[in-house]
């Protein structure tokens, strides 16, 4: 059975998960955040939820913890047990379950619903007491978000049970978002009222980190509704204290990496005075701040960025029109029986173009902000790759040498292979 014992604050388990469940390289002795008895406890908790999934290495510096997939067998994300374990008081689960059943029938006035309540109630040795104005606030918060509906007869307002939606039908579709959309723990809350099924999809690549992410990421979504700012408490290698930085930032997007999961926010930062991209796990809570009137210019501005972005660098100057993008060039041979090459580079240019030069020859051209960012995909091409061109000397240098330097571990001496 699961562990039981219920959880208040998020944050302290979602760091103990992403320390050692999640990347799984520090031992107990090398964490010094909390006390032992603290670390401890918070083991127990993700052991209880992830069973199965937990590997444990022994090794000279101590025991390390981390969380083991085999994608093949396990279709559901089982991060998202760690947010069904949010606490609750005796009163919370007391007045859910009076609320709903007094209100599955008929819709009734505050004072009939705080009546009906006391009658209930009043059968035991030592009731619960709820006064009408903790029984309103329940009544507004399920409102809210949509257990309950309202409606007007004259100067009387009622409440009455929301109609239930039928979720038969969409199980396949739930099943799909709740593991490759953000913010699926809210499709994995849906499921759990669906009989027990086998998914009929499964993940090659199965990203479930960023499930810790999902209270952040609900507050930056929000945020970009309402077009208002949001304060960052972010993790920092430049910060010498080890305490999060503070920044206030727009958020205008959500940028999703197809590649690794990984999950940014494109904001704009107020003291920079520029557009900054934000790892969503480096970031440890985002709290609501005051209205940005010039949201819409900000994202117009990042929409037009995104023509010369190729991942989450956008230009480094408050006016990216005075800056010339950088430009990489570079031809791939494509032998015989390999057409699948091409075919590769035509689905993974991004905002490139792919030019066909005759047969056994193709080039791909782009024009970016950050030529940097397009070295690891480039590398994945390297064997086939003819001539090679960065016009930002630095990366053109780098990545130059780095190529010399892989010739002269595998003892080739052509080490000007690339033209």
């Amino acid at each position: 059975m699961a562990y039981q014992e219920l959880i208040k604050n998020f944050a302290g388990i979602r760091d103990y998960m992403r320390e050692f469940v999640v990347y799984g390289f520090k031992s107990r002795e090398e964490y010094t955040g909390k006390s032992g008895r603290t670390y401890d406890d918070s083991r127990r908790r993700i052991e209880s939820w992830l069973g199965e999934h937990i590997h444990v290495q022994r090794t000279p510096d101590g025991k390390t913890v981390s969380l083991s997939i085999d994608t093949r067998v396990t279709g559901q994300d089982p991060l998202f047990r760690a947010w069904k374990s949010a606490s609750f008081t005796d009163g919370d689960i007391t007045l859910h379950f009076l609320l709903l059943d007094i209100l599955a029938e008929e819709p009734m006035t505050l004072q009939e619903i705080t009546d009906a309540v006391d009658e209930r109630l009043s059968g035991f040795g030592e009731p619960m007491l709820f006064d009408a104005s903790t029984i309103r606030k329940k009544l507004r918060e399920y409102t809210k978000i949509g257990l309950l509906r309202t409606e007007k007869q004259g100067k009387k307002l009622l409440w009455q049970a929301a109609p239930g939606m039928e979720l038969a039908g969409w199980r396949d579709a739930l099943d799909y978002f709740t593991e490759a959309a953000p913010l699926g723990v809210i499709g994995s809350y849906l499921t759990d009222r669906l009989p027990v099924h086998a998914p009929v999809f499964s993940f090659k690549h199965h990203y479930i980190a960023h499930t810790l992410d999902s209270a952040v990421l609900l507050t930056l979504f929000d945020a970009m509704q309402k077009r208002t700012e949001v304060t960052l408490h972010c993790l920092s290698r430049r910060s010498r204290s080890g305490e999060p930085v503070l920044l206030t930032v727009v958020p205008l997007r959500i940028f999703v990496s197809a590649q690794s999961g990984r999950q940014y926010c494109m904001a704009y930062n107020r003291q920079l005075k520029r557009i900054h991209s934000y790892r969503l796990d480096y970031i440890l809570e985002a709290e609501p701040g005051e209205a940005a009137g010039d949201f819409a210019f900000l994202r117009e501005k990042l929409d037009g960025m995104q023509a010369h972005m190729w991942g989450v660098s956008p230009a480094s100057d408050d006016h990216p029109c005075s800056q010339t993008p950088e430009e990489v060039t570079f031809t791939v041979a494509i032998g015989e029986d390999e057409e699948y090459i091409y075919t590769r580079l035509e689905r993974e240019k991004r905002c490139g173009t792919v030019e066909r030069l005759d047969a056994h020859t193709a080039r791909f051209t782009a024009q970016v902000w950050d030529s940097n960012e397009l070295v690891p995909w480039i590398r994945t091409f390297l064997c086939r790759i003819t001539s090679i061109h960065f016009t930002n000397p630095t990366v053109d240098k780098r990545f130059r040498e780095d190529v010399a330097a892989m010739y002269r571990l595998y003892g080739m001496e052509d080490d000007d292979a690339l033209s």
